[in-house]
C-alpha cells in the first residue's frame, strides 16, 4: 500500500462485482500491446519480477476475488491484477504485499502483528489454490523454476515495521511463514525506524538501537531490508547497518518529482554502492508533478524514472515495483499488470540494449535475490 490518498487505505469493506469474467486462466503470452517483434522478444527472454503488488488488500477490504477477471480501473470491482491478468502478462515473478494499516498499531492491544498474519495466510492460500499456474515463492530458484514451468512465482513482501510489534521473535516468525521482504516502516513511523510522511505525528527520526537489529536479523534471516516508506535518517542508518544489499521495492525518483516517498540522486547513488535496486512506483502522484493540477500522466514519465535512475545509480541498479492495486492513478498506457510488455517497447525506444532491458525487467532483482534470500 503505497501511499495516504490510496482507495485501498483504509476503505469500508464493498461487495464483490455480480457477475465477474471466468474466463480461461490458461497462460500464454500477452495480449497484443501494439509492440515490435524485438520488445515482444527481449520481454519473453526476461525473468519479469514486478516488487509490490497491493492485491492481498483488496481481497481482505473489498472482498476481491483474485481468482476471476476483472476490469481494469480503481472502483468497486475493477483492479489491476488477478489470477487470468497475471497469467496474461507474462510476469516471472510478482511480490504480493502484506500490508498492515498504521490504524492497526493504534489499537491496544496492538492488532498489527494479527493482521499481518491473516494476510500471510490469504497470500498462501491464493497461490495454493492454483498449483498448475502458481507457485508459492521463497527463494530466487523458485524464480527460474517457474520460468522454466511457464508458472508465476508469487513471493510475500510485508509493508510496516509496526507488524512486528517491537519483537524479533514475531521478524522470525513471519519470515517462516514465507516472508521474503519487509519494509521498515509504512507512512507512520514506528517505535524504532522513522518515515518519509510521519502519518499521525509519527516518527521521521532514524533507526533506534532496537531498529538496527532488526536490520541486522533480517540479514542474518536472508529477508530483503525495503527502505520504501523510510525517513532520510531511517534510509541511511540501515544503509549503515545491513552488511547485504538492500532494496526500495516501491519508490521513485525525487529529481523529477519532488515527493518525499521518492529517493533523491544522493540516495540512488548509495543504493548503488551497496549493491542494491531501486523498484520504480507507477503512482501518477509520485510520478508527474503534472498529476496534482489535474493533468494525465503519459507513460513516458514513468520511463523518464527508470531512466533517471538508470543514469544516476547504473543501470544495474533499477527495477519495476508497480504498487497495483494500492494506487488510485496510473499513467496513460499502464492500466494493468498486462501492459507491463509496454515497458520493454519503451526502454528500447530510449536506446536500451536487450541486455539491459532485461536487467529492469528483473535480471538486477534476480541477483539482488540471489545474494540474499536463503
Amino acid at each position: 500500500m503505497a501511499c495516504a490518498g490510496s482507495p485501498n487505505a483504509s476503505a469500508p469493506a464493498t461487495p464483490a462485482p455480480a457477475a465477474p469474467d471466468r474466463s480461461s486462466v490458461v497462460p500464454g503470452p500477452p495480449a497484443s500491446l501494439e509492440i515490435s517483434p524485438r520488445a515482444a522478444r527481449v520481454y519473453r527472454e526476461a525473468y519479469v519480477i514486478d516488487m509490490h503488488d497491493d492485491m492481498p488488500s483488496k481481497i481482505l477490504d473489498e472482498q476481491y476475488d483474485p481468482d476471476v477477471r476483472h476490469p481494469a480501473g480503481f472502483g468497486a470491482g475493477e483492479g489491476n491484477t488477478d489470477l487470468p491478468r497475471l497469467l496474461e502478462s507474462g510476469v516471472t515473478a510478482e511480490f504480493l504485499s502484506a500490508f498492515v494499516d498504521a490504524r492497526y498499531a493504534q489499537k491496544r492491544p496492538d492488532e498489527s502483528y494479527a493482521r499481518v498474519l491473516l494476510y500471510l495466510d490469504t497470500i498462501a492460500a491464493f497461490a495454493r489454490r492454483h498449483p498448475d499456474n502458481l507457485i508459492l515463492a521463497t527463494r530466487a530458484a523458485d524464480v527460474r523454476r517457474a520460468k522454466a514451468s511457464g508458472k508465476v512465482a508469487v513471493f510475500i513482501g510485508v509493508e510496516g515495521g509496526h507488524s512486528i510489534e517491537n519483537s524479533l521473535d514475531k521478524l522470525r516468525d513471519i519470515y517462516r511463514r514465507g516472508a521474503r521482504y519487509m519494509t521498515l516502516t509504512w507512512n507512520n513511523g514506528n517505535d524504532w525506524a522513522g518515515s518519509s510522511m510521519g502519518q499521525g505525528n509519527t516518527s521521521r527520526g532514524g533507526l533506534t538501537p532496537f531498529g538496527r537489529d532488526v536490520v541486522r536479523e533480517m540479514n542474518r534471516l536472508g529477508m530483503l531490508v525495503d527502505l520504501s516508506h523510510v525517513s532520510d535518517s531511517t534510509f541511511f542508518d540501515a544503509l549503515e547497518v545491513s552488511t547485504a544489499p538492500v532494496i526500495a521495492s516501491h519508490s521513485s525518483a525525487r529529481a523529477i518529482n519532488d515527493h518525499p516517498r521518492n529517493l533523491s540522486d544522493e540516495q540512488l547513488r548509495a543504493v548503488a554502492r551497496n549493491g542494491g535496486v531501486v523498484n520504480v512506483n507507477f503512482f501518477s502522484r509520485f510520478l508527474d508533478p503534472a498529476f496534482a493540477e489535474g493533468r494525465e500522466t503519459p507513460l513516458s514519465v514513468l520511463i523518464d524514472h527508470i531512466d533517471h535512475i538508470a543514469k544516476v545509480a547504473g543501470v544495474d541498479h533499477v527495477g519495476l515495483g508497480s504498487d497495483f492495486d494500492g494506487v488510485s492513478a496510473l499513467p496513460a498506457g499502464m492500466e494493468d499488470i498486462t501492459r507491463l510488455p509496454r515497458i520493454a517497447q519503451a526502454l528500447l525506444d530510449r536506446g536500451y540494449s536487450d541486455e539491459d532491458v532485461r536487467k529492469i525487467l528483473g535480471g538486477n532483482m534476480l541477483r539482488v535475490m540471489d545474494q540474499v534470500l536463503r
